[in-house]
């Protein structure tokens, strides 16, 4: 399969999810605005998104698919086929264990993920309701994960990426009829979670049952495989998820400044994950088998062309997305969110996160595509030690920022923070001689940066006034950003185009 086919199909898999996860926020804001039920509710939905993150998409699937990759490239179907059966029995066991302690210890969870709502009986009241209704998704969308190792490990990139979408449409279900029937009415979102992870389990068993990998029930967890994954998953879990842990301690503080703070940070950080996740996760998700592959073969040359090709293809998507963020945000806001209980204030307070934000998208995609360079050789050390510098810094940012500029300043440390990150991560791969920059470096930089420039011109001249944005009505708002997005992309790539850069150029085959 070639890669960059598998990118397109995971991306645009990924762009429909993002766009129902976008009608999914516009329907949101419209009903709740930006005050108590959303932010009572976003701390609740990031608790279990945050340990998704951590022990599922993070750390479980960078220590789980370079073992499953060495297994079926060594081992066998039958001995592959007895892993994922242990791995999957364990993996359940753990989950429902972490799922029911979740849902008893919600007061207390809520007290340290926003210690801020105690001083708001109501609001503290809220979060931890909506916490208990939205723990057990952790089960449902750690399982889910898993299926997504062992499908991409098979080349079967478009059905995990797929199943996002389901989250997004039980969400949507549940704000627009079920929410009128339940009090207070954010509790339906809470419900729409938990059915949208057991929606998409029940998407990827029928995929896993026709690789003949779907799951039996056991209670024999002795194949050595299940623990090489123990030992690298402790770790791991740091390494992978920094982004993540410094987004929790961003509610902390968050809950401690004015009202609709949670939610701004919130809305600016759907749209950083709009490029993020279409760019980064695609990206990372097809990487690391094909990494993992090069490992078990010990083709250390064909491992640094990958991730050679993995870096170009993110500077030359990831640099254009994130000055896009920052030209268009007033375009991209309004236009999405400012309807009902959302104003103009809120518009304007996202911008600034969101603006912050953008700042740091290029290092955070580069991090999905540089950590499994380190993950699929199964070394998790570096990764760990570039994690607790990012995380120290990343909080002294935080400390630094705050005061004089409030919540943009929690979102700029994250976007400085992911840049650190990469940086170090890339520094250390240079020096452990897994990645040399193949010849051309110069040339391609440049040609890349002429072209954002002339595209963020393109952009700043048609976004024209923030007043225009916000007095005019979605219809109007969507053409004109519709032509403002076209204009751009055109500007961007016929300008690669006349630089001499081809798309043919980043055509490279999975590895087999």
């Amino acid at each position: 399969m070639n890669l960059l086919k598998a990118l397109a199909a995971v991306s645009s898999m990924t762009l429909l999810s993002r766009i129902l996860g976008f009608v999914r926020d516009t329907v949101v804001a419209r009903a709740f605005g930006a005050g108590i039920y959303t932010d009572a509710f976003f701390v609740a939905f990031k608790i279990p998104n945050l340990l998704r993150r951590l022990f599922a998409e993070g750390a479980f699937s960078q220590a789980f698919v370079p073992i499953l990759a060495e297994y079926k490239t060594r081992n066998g179907q039958d001995a592959t086929r007895r892993l994922v059966d242990q791995v999957a029995s364990l993996l359940t066991l753990a989950l429902v264990a972490i799922a029911l302690a979740g849902i008893l210890a919600a007061p207390w969870v809520t007290w340290i993920s926003a210690p801020g709502f105690a001083d708001e009986p109501e609001k503290f009241a809220l979060t931890t309701t909506l916490l208990r209704i939205t723990f057990p998704y952790i089960v449902f969308i750690s399982l889910v994960a898993m299926a997504a190792g062992v499908l991409n490990t098979y080349s079967r990139f478009s059905v995990p990426a797929f199943a996002p979408v389901l989250l997004n449409v039980a969400m949507i279900v549940a704000a627009l009829w079920v929410a009128p029937h339940v009090d207070p009415p954010v509790l339906a979102l809470a419900w729409g979670v938990a059915a949208g992870g057991a929606l998409q389990l029940a998407w990827m068993l029928p995929h896993l049952a026709r690789l003949g990998m779907l799951p039996r029930p056991t209670l024999t967890f002795s194949d050595p495989g299940v623990r090489r994954i123990l030992r690298l998953m402790a770790p791991a879990t740091l390494g992978v998820s920094v982004a993540q842990v410094s987004l929790l301690i961003n509610t902390i503080f968050a809950s401690f400044l004015e009202t609709g703070s949670v939610s701004w940070l919130y809305y600016a950080d759907r749209l950083m994950e709009f490029p993020s996740g279409m760019l980064g996760v695609a990206l990372g998700t097809i990487l690391l088998p094909s990494l993992a592959k090069h490992y078990a073969d010990d083709n250390g040359v064909e491992y640094s062309r990958l991730l050679d090709w993995g870096l170009r293809l993110t500077l030359l998507l990831a640099l254009p997305a994130a000055a896009a963020l920052a030209v268009l945000a007033i375009p991209l806001i309004t236009t999405l969110f400012n309807y009902g209980a959302f104003k103009a204030h809120d518009v304007f307070m996202t911008r600034q996160a969101l603006m912050a934000y953008s700042l740091g998208l290029v290092g955070l995609i580069l991090v999905k595509v540089l950590a499994p360079g380190f993950y699929a050789r199964q070394n998790v050390k570096t990764p760990v030690k570039v994690a607790v510098i990012t995380l120290l810094a990343t909080q002294l940012m935080n400390l630094a920022f705050i005061g004089p500029l409030k919540h943009a300043g929690l979102a700029l440390a994250i976007g400085l923070g992911a840049c650190l990150n990469a940086g170090l991560l890339w520094q250390r791969l240079r020096r452990q001689g897994v990645y040399r920059a193949q010849p051309g470096w110069g040339g391609f930089f440049l040609r890349v940066v002429l072209a954002v420039a002339a595209m963020a011109a393109v952009l700043a001249w048609g976004a024209g006034d923030a007043h225009w944005w916000l007095q005019n009505r979605f219809g109007d708002r969507i053409v004109r950003l519709s032509a403002l997005v076209a204009a751009g992309a055109a500007t961007y790539f016929l300008v690669l185009w006349l630089a001499g850069l081809r798309l043919v150029q980043f055509y490279r085959r999975a590895a087999e």
